[in-house]
């Protein structure tokens, strides 16, 4: 094992009294947005309100959508924008704004070359819920795609020695005479505030899925619901773009998770590549109920509909070997072990005899790819025959939030009227539209690099004008 990597933010000591652009947020989108612009020319400031970086995107694990990539046609699959575009607009109950949809699905590919040639190499492909295709790019180790990616960017931040500061919250945005951004002011770690300057602001807050007042106030049916966010997932940059006068868009369209692990102190989110790979779903009577990679709406109402609302993932050694996820889920605990079907039925307690007839009849459908009780047609390049067999308990938890600041396929913040806040510019979890009311698990990723490179594109066409 090589030795970790840490990246070391910056001193307060070293904060300026101005820079081009301030990107307030250290997950995915905020880190792309300031290396893009950085490599424009601009001075950049990333600051980030929690003492770790990475926000929500060091939890993702599934991968990175993108159609018509070199990588698929290696892998000899043939995509296109169009079928990654009607993918994402049905698995969004057709509710997406196109404008966004058709950036984000024409940009993906591009933006999957932008991470290679910075040496964030996503050479391997699965599958989600709500696709038809394989489209979600991670890298060759199967490694969980959210800490691969912030490790990488980090990297590349610190290369460009690109300030970042940990504990610094951005309370208020500032605005000139003629309502154009002008600056922010901060509350530092020793609760003092500090304003300083900036012509360009880049929201980057993420989602607001650990706000459990919040959500009460929008989704009241979700208010007792555990959540796979981290704490700092708060919904920040709305109140933020709520003081300069932002719109919004669809915050009542929570997604609940179906397969999250909840027996522990933490909730753990079960990324769905473990049944892109070919895991599937079983009640407490042993049987499926569901075709696991439908969308996570329908997935998660059938968990629900269950006496229990839980389920049992199952899946063997050689769904293991193609989802390195599983071994960090079985290092803190998660993951049930049977030496064979008698003996993990036995554990997860359930009629062994059914487990056996279910897993029976489901390696029959992947031999026929055929599946005639469910009609699941994806994630099927693998039966369930290795022994050891393993089990994760799961539920639904509260997982992201599709709705958001309103934004334009340029990532400007829209106001009451549609018209942009000048200078202002957000992407990523804190922004609505781009997912309808279901967001198709991969899709986040992809988001967060798509708009974090516009936005910082944006931000310096914003400023040369």
């Amino acid at each position: 094992m090589g030795t970790k990597y840490v990246f070391q933010p910056m001193d307060l000591a070293e904060l300026k009294a101005s820079y081009d652009l301030i990107v307030v947020g250290s997950g995915g989108m905020g880190l792309t947005a300031a290396l893009q612009a950085s490599e424009l020319g601009l001075q950049v400031a990333v600051f980030e309100k929690m003492a770790k970086l990475g926000g929500n995107t060091n939890r993702a694990s599934s991968g990175m959508n993108a159609a018509e990539t070199n990588v698929q046609l290696e892998h000899g699959i043939i995509d296109s924008y169009q079928e990654f575009y009607q993918d994402t607009f049905l698995g969004g109950g057709q509710r997406n704004d196109p404008q966004l949809l058709d950036y984000f699905t024409s940009h993906a590919a591009l933006a999957i070359d932008w991470l290679a040639d910075h040496g964030i190499i996503l050479d391997d492909v699965t599958i989600t819920g709500g696709m038809k295709i394989k489209r979600t790019h991670r890298p060759s180790s199967t490694a969980p795609i959210g800490g691969f990616l912030v490790t990488n960017l980090l990297k590349q931040i610190e290369k460009r020695q690109v300030p970042v500061f940990t504990g610094v919250q951005v309370e208020h945005l500032l605005q000139d005479q003629s309502t154009q951004i002008c600056g922010v002011k901060l509350k530092l770690p020793d609760g003092t505030s500090q304003k300083l300057a900036a012509r360009t602001v880049i929201l980057a807050t993420g989602g607001f899925g650990a706000n459990r007042e919040l959500i009460k106030q929008v989704r009241p049916d979700l208010a007792d619901y555990q959540t796979t966010n981290q704490a700092g997932a708060t919904g920040d940059g709305l109140k933020l773009a709520k003081e300069v006068g932002a719109a919004f868009v669809d915050l009542d369209q929570i997604q609940v998770h179906p397969t999250v692990q909840q027996d522990t102190d933490h909730a753990y989110l079960i990324g769905e590549a473990v049944r892109g790979e070919g895991a599937i779903l079983v009640d407490q009577q042993g049987q499926r109920f569901v075709n696991e990679l439908d969308t996570r709406k329908n997935v998660t109402a059938a968990i629900d509909q269950l006496p229990e609302k839980a389920a049992y993932l199952i899946f063997d050694g050689g769904i293991r070997q193609h989802a390195k996820a599983i071994d960090f889920y079985d290092y803190i605990g998660l993951v049930i072990h049977g030496q064979d079907l008698n003996d993990l039925a036995d554990k997860i307690k359930v009629p062994a005899v059914n487990l056996t007839t279910t897993l029976a009849a489901w390696n029959q459908a992947v031999i026929q790819q055929a599946d005639p009780k469910f009609s699941r047609s994806t994630g099927m390049d693998r039966g369930i025959t290795q022994a050891p067999y393993f089990a994760i308990h799961i539920a639904p938890a509260v997982h992201y939030t599709m709705g958001g600041v309103k934004i334009n396929y340029q990532t400007q913040v829209l106001n009451q009227q549609g018209q942009p806040i000048k200078g202002l510019f957000a992407g990523g979890e804190v922004a609505g539209g781009l997912h309808g009311n279901n967001r198709i698990g991969g899709n986040s990723i992809a988001e967060t690099v798509v708009f974090g490179r516009q936005a910082g594109q944006q931000a310096f066409k914003y400023l040369q004008n």
